[in-house]
């Protein structure tokens, strides 16, 4: 590509501001033939840390997963119709079987390494690797290494509350089936995850993740304590804590809080936990995510200022900049001379995506903007 959007209002560090901005391949800068986006407004890309929006293309429903790459190429479509630039794709390798199981997220680094020619958003995955399976270490780490997997948040979905008091736990018969066991299988493996001192191969793994520089995150802290064990681990971003003073202990240690855009447009959390509104009005949180809704992050950066909870540059960044920062992306997060050619061109009246351009290829383009484009 080798454009230069004319008139439209570029977002900055200041605020909007009537500038051209010229594309020349895959960077900013240069220049080329005219394209007059009065009216449009261009926000940088968006940086998605977590997203798993991609499982409902992967298998629409339960069993039906055949061709991954087809399943991909829609999750891509759907990121760029949402301005996602950089889309990191949370692949869970867990106990829980299915579309969590070790044999699925090796389909999707496979399937991922077929479509990269073809690829025009950045899709790199975050390996959700549950604690609770030592085990499967060895295997998760082959796949780190063999997918090239720069990003591993740490989950335990073992409800220890029910088994530590003999209780059944529950959803246990749907998750037996999922996983391919029966009821009384299942729910001895989780007796036997939940007993598991897993805390020195937990030390060891992460500290062979750090000195390979592989980024780390937990999912879910509870509360200060589950905190700064996990950052006494090297695990420096604290993904969806569920309690202030997880937050609190988080931005104490100078660690990245993230979380969830659909949270913002809620009100709260799904699952009645912290507020992200709140912890965003605290200076509690640096990045929102799309988490299981890609179309929430456009939606949740607008209504923060919007509703004068932060200036658009400040709500816009925590999609964008951000997120491109705690990844090591110098290049993407800012439309500056020199910067990957990664922008978002919306319509401020219908508050619409009309064209996601990444790398400077177009990704997504509406009927609006194409008229203009062949004019």
């Amino acid at each position: 590509m080798q454009l230069t959007f004319k008139s439209g209002a570029v977002l900055g560090p200041d605020g909007l501001q009537t500038r051209d901005l010229s594309v020349n391949g895959d960077k900013i800068g240069g220049g080329g033939r005219a394209v007059d986006l009065g009216g449009f407004w261009i926000l940088p890309g968006i940086v998605d840390l977590h997203g798993d929006g991609f499982e409902h293309h992967l298998a629409p429903r339960r069993g039906a997963v055949t061709d991954l790459s087809l399943g991909l190429r829609a999750a891509e479509a759907e990121m760029a119709a949402n301005g996602i630039t950089t889309g990191v794709l949370a692949q869970f390798f867990s106990w829980e079987g299915g579309m969590r199981g070790p044999d699925f997220a090796e389909r999707v680094v496979q399937a991922l390494k077929d479509t990269a020619a073809e690829r025009r958003l950045d899709l790199p995955l975050q390996l959700r690797l549950e604690t609770r399976l030592p085990d499967g270490y060895a295997r998760a780490e082959a796949l780190i290494n063999a997918g090239k997997i720069g990003y591993v948040v740490f989950n335990d979905h073992v409800p220890h509350d029910a088994l530590a008091t003999g209780k059944r736990p529950p959803r246990l018969t749907g998750q037996a089936l999922k996983s391919g066991r029966s009821p009384e299988a299942h729910l001895a493996m989780l007796q036997d995850l939940h007993a598991r001192d897993i805390d020195q191969d937990l030390q060891a793994l992460t500290q062979r993740l750090v000195a390979q520089s592989v980024l780390l995150g937990s999912h879910d802290d509870p509360d200060a304590a589950t905190r700064d064990k996990m950052r006494d681990l090297g695990i420096k971003i604290c993904e969806f804590p569920e309690a202030e003073a997880a937050a609190k202990q988080a931005r104490a240690r100078g660690d990245w809080i993230i979380m969830g855009a659909p949270n913002v447009m809620r009100g709260g959390s799904h699952k009645n936990k912290i507020s992200a509104k709140d912890l965003i009005k605290a200076g509690l949180c640096d990045v929102l995510v799309s988490d299981y809704h890609y179309p929430s992050l456009i939606q949740a950066a607008l209504a923060l200022a919007d509703r004068g909870v932060l200036p658009l540059p400040q709500a816009w960044a925590m999609v964008s900049t951000a997120p491109a920062q705690v990844l090591g992306l110098s290049d993407r997060g800012w439309l500056t001379e020199g910067a990957r050619a990664d922008f978002v061109i919306l319509d401020p009246a219908t508050k619409r995506v009309e064209a996601t351009v990444s790398g400077g290829q177009i990704a997504y383009m509406s009927s609006k903007v194409s008229a203009l484009l062949l004019a």
